[in-house]
C-alpha cells in the first residue's frame, strides 16, 4: 500500500515538473473566503468575515512547492480561524 502511494506521488511530481518545463499551466487560482470565529465571554461566537482573496494553487493530486492542490482548495474555500 505504501509503495502504491509512493508511486502515485512520484508520478504526480513528474507530471508537475513536466507542466512547469513545457509551460502548461501547473498553477491555478481559487477565491478563498476566510473568516474568524471569536468566542466571547458570554459564550456566544462572533464571526468576522475577511475580504475574499485569490490564492495560488497547484494543478496536481498532492501539494508541491508549498502550494495546496486546487481540487482541495476548491472544496475548502471557506477556512475558519478560531480565536
Amino acid at each position: 500500500m505504501l509503495g502504491v502511494a509512493l508511486l502515485a506521488y512520484i508520478g504526480d511530481y513528474l507530471l508537475y515538473r513536466y507542466r512547469i518545463a513545457t509551460n502548461r499551466q501547473p498553477f491555478g487560482e481559487v477565491t478563498v473566503y476566510r473568516y474568524d470565529a471569536v468566542l466571547q465571554k458570554s459564550g456566544k461566537t462572533q464571526y468576522i468575515f475577511n475580504p475574499p482573496q485569490a490564492e495560488t494553487c497547484v494543478q496536481s493530486l498532492f501539494p508541491h512547492a508549498g502550494f495546496t492542490p486546487c481540487w482541495y482548495l476548491r472544496r475548502h474555500n471557506q477556512p475558519r480561524t478560531n480565536i
